[in-house]
């Protein structure tokens, strides 16, 4: 099967466009993760900020108030639906494979969890590269090994046991979780001084049926799709993730452990 690149886009787009509000409910138990990018990309009051695949903004708003009345710190996202969230911020609805933006305009590039969502991930780091002054940053989270983000691949797990195959091919959103391979990736789009680091972070839920809401409401492009189903069939699965979940089990219902990797870098 070929990659449709505009399929792919479209269908993320719609998904987040229709989780709307949802995500920035749902994202509050990884705000830890937004504290821990934050504190690598080394903000100062002053500076311009551009958060890519922002969301709903809960990282933009953090580094506005970071650079201050002095700086700008602007979201943009290929999702009108989670731009209308965030009203009260600088916003634009833009793919982040070819940016609206001139060479050169932002002290940092900020990216939490999103580049695995850009089918060219070396498209976009290169308008990351080009967007950035030469003596900025670009700070950016991914999610690490499949095996290692139960947050996710539990659901996706189930997914796969139930569903067929895809007709369509998605990209791995795992495919950045290997360290050396993410550098050799930024050292290929004119990346200097790489700075790959871990962080875990814990999730708990209550029960098995708000594990499943909560990836529903953070999934894009697979919410989407799950959307598309019979009802029978998404019925199905939220009643399946429980044997999937097992491994996760406490007294007061699940925890999971995932992790992440936290990179820095500079253009060349």
């Amino acid at each position: 099967m070929s990659f449709d690149f505009a399929f792919f886009k479209r269908l993320e787009r719609a998904g987040y466009n229709r989780i709307g509000p949802r995500y920035l409910a749902a994202a509050g138990p990884r705000s830890e993760l937004v504290a821990a990018l934050l504190a690598a990309s080394r903000l100062a009051p002053g500076q311009r900020v551009l958060d890519l695949a922002s969301g709903p903004g809960l990282l933009t708003r953090s580094a506005r108030d970071a650079v201050g009345d002095s700086g700008l710190a602007i979201a943009s996202d290929i999702s009108e639906g989670q731009l209308a969230c965030c009203p009260d911020l600088a916003r634009v609805a833009a793919d982040g494979e070819a940016l609206p933006f001139a060479n050169r305009s932002f002290d940092r590039v900020l990216c939490g969890l999103g580049l695995m969502f850009f089918p060219d991930e070396q498209a976009a780091l290169r308008e990351i590269h080009r967007v950035l002054r030469p003596d900025g940053l670009l700070a950016m989270s991914v999610w690490g090994r499949a095996e290692e983000v139960p947050l996710v691949d539990t659901a996706l797990s189930c997914m796969r046991r139930l569903l067929p195959p895809p007709k369509v091919v998605r990209p791995s959103i795992f495919r950045f979780g290997d360290a050396e391979d993410l550098a050799r990736r930024l050292a290929s789009a004119d990346y200097c001084d790489i700075d790959i680091r871990p962080h875990r972070f814990t999730v708990s839920f209550s029960d098995a049926g708000a594990y499943w809401q909560g990836f529903l409401d953070l999934a894009g492009g697979a919410a989407e799709s799950l959307s598309r189903l019979p009802v029978e069939k998404q019925q199905a699965l939220a009643a399946a993730v429980s044997e999937d979940l097992a491994p996760h089990a406490v007294a007061e219902g699940y925890r999971l452990t995932s992790s992440v990797l936290i990179a820095t870098a500079r253009p060349l």
